[in-house]
């Protein structure tokens, strides 16, 4: 089966993760997050023993996904691999790129280690650019209490502009508070403004222009300006993918056949 923006919610996520059940009353989250931030931890605290394990389509890399329940609603959350970026430059980043932009997930949660923060904004910025449903688990504060590391939680999330959920995962300490966020998220009881980089004037106004006509042709199905942005990128491996789920010829659309003039 071939991705298709048409499919059911869980057609469509069977192209990336095996589903042997009817998960469509489920909510669907993503746990992203660089290497070494705790993220399989937090997936284990949140899912307990309720995981499976397997391949992606296509790739050897593994996916995991569990299920949990919270306040009489169910939830699937798919523990992506491991990633610094989402620019695709290795099978990890690009299924973490795919999952996140084709999935239709109802939110998405990025682990980051809160001894080294900025080291984690790079993926964190990136997210953002594709979706508004975000929550920050900045995980590992057991440790950046030992290293006498402060951390003002409502400025990052006022300068972010998503919750952001200190937690020990190994503790299982702020686990119940990610998933009451995340319940509110998916529930739309939690209002986000995402945090944007502002580019240059020529980045910026080429984006203006694009924007538009990628929200016309394709409306309501992918985020026009993160498309604009990796566009503008050349990330040429995402083509392929584009071309398939959009059901369009993206190798056609950038040799300027939809921006003459």
């Amino acid at each position: 089966m071939g991705l298709s923006y048409s499919s059911s919610k869980k057609e469509y996520l069977s192209d990336f993760i095996n589903l042997n059940a009817d998960f469509s009353n489920h909510f669907f989250i993503a746990l992203a997050g660089n290497p070494n931030t705790g993220k399989s931890t937090v997936f284990n605290s949140i899912t307990g023993l309720h995981q499976h394990t397997g391949n992606w389509p296509g790739k050897t890399v593994v996916s995991t996904y569990g299920e949990f329940s919270y306040k009489t609603k169910d939830f699937i959350i798919v523990d992506l691999p491991g990633t610094y970026s989402l620019l695709a430059s290795s099978p990890e980043e690009e299924v973490a790129r795919n999952f996140l932009c084709f999935s239709k997930l109802d939110a998405c949660i990025v682990v980051i280690d809160a001894t080294c923060i900025e080291r984690n904004l790079n993926l964190v910025l990136q997210i953002l650019e594709i979706t508004d449903k975000v929550i920050i688990c900045l995980n590992l504060m057991d440790e950046a209490k030992k290293k006498n590391i402060k951390i003002d939680i409502n400025l990052l999330s006022k300068k972010l502009g998503v919750p952001v959920i200190p937690t020990s995962a190994r503790n299982n300490i702020g686990i119940s508070n990610l998933k009451d966020s995340l319940y509110n998220m998916c529930l739309n009881k939690i209002s986000t403004n995402p945090f944007k980089v502002n580019y240059n004037e020529k980045i910026s106004s080429t984006l203006n222009y694009m924007e538009p006509i990628f929200k016309k042709l394709f409306p309501n199905k992918i985020n026009a300006r993160w498309l604009s942005l990796r566009l503008l990128d050349g990330d040429l491996t995402l083509l392929k993918t584009l071309s398939n789920y959009l059901n369009h010829d993206f190798y056609k659309l950038i040799k300027g056949d939809y921006f003459e003039g």
